[in-house]
């Protein structure tokens, strides 16, 4: 439940001046059919082993607002806990993607022939970092929007993961049937949302609930697709302390 106090402590938070996230610590290639995906990693300070949370981005790449991800990066790493961001979108689907032809309808037949072919690159880089003399051997994933469904596909797929968060997204209708696993699971959605809508994170709880996930849902009343990333409104820190929280007692304890 989103209380008054949370919401006016969230609100000081960001009416503080905007001050510049860490730049990543480190960049990274992962191989994707002939593409090389760039990662980006952001390291927490804590020495020794930590979890990991490789983050997602939407269908218009983390380029549009990059500070709007890192502060995601910049509360997970605070909490020793290494944030990856994958750009997992290749030249050819982003050509698709913002294409002046394509439509609602014709960019979603498209993402229902790339789920598949993105879970693979998301594995691929769960497998890179699970290689890692730092790693602790505990990942999540945090999607948002698209990424959302391209991370929810791929935690039904790769048992390695230990933890779900995803922001106005769900789960691709055709994954739904073949589902039989999970990780723990939050999931956090406007309830103004246009671009996708709400039913669809619902379902994605009551999925991970049928599989026996501990699954969570946070609706968000008036808000719209893609509320976190307004730097003026006090939902955006609860939605950041909401995920990094989850992702502390999931990967970390």
């Amino acid at each position: 439940m989103i209380t008054r106090r949370t919401a006016l402590s969230g609100l000081a938070t960001l009416l503080a001046p905007w001050r510049a996230y860490a730049a990543p610590s480190e960049q990274l290639g992962i191989a994707s059919g002939s593409n090389s995906l760039p990662v980006s990693r952001y390291a927490a300070a804590a020495a020794g082993k930590r979890s990991a949370v490789i983050a997602l981005h939407g269908s218009r790449g983390i380029e549009l607002r990059p500070h709007a991800y890192e502060r995601y990066a910049d509360a997970l790493s605070t909490k020793g806990i290494d944030a990856y961001f994958l750009h997992y979108l290749t030249p050819a689907d982003t050509e698709v993607i913002t294409s002046k032809t394509s439509t609602p309808q014709s960019r979603s037949a498209y993402y229902t022939t790339r789920f598949d072919g993105w879970a693979d690159a998301v594995s691929a880089t769960v497998t890179t970092i699970l290689g890692r003399s730092d790693s602790s051997g505990r990942i999540g994933l945090l999607g948002f929007s698209l990424g959302g469904y391209v991370a929810a596909n791929t935690a039904a797929r790769d048992e390695r993961l230990a933890a779900l968060a995803v922001l106005y997204g769900g789960m691709p209708e055709a994954t739904i049937a073949k589902v039989r696993h999970l990780p723990p699971l939050i999931e956090l959605h406007g309830e103004a949302d246009r671009n996708v809508p709400i039913s669809e994170g619902r379902q994605l709880v009551e999925l991970g609930k049928s599989v026996g996930a501990e699954s969570e849902f946070v609706p968000y009343p008036g808000k719209p697709h893609g509320f976190d990333f307004s730097d003026t409104d006090p939902m955006t820190s609860d939605a950041i302390d909401r995920v990094t929280r989850f992702f502390q007692a999931r990967l970390t304890a």
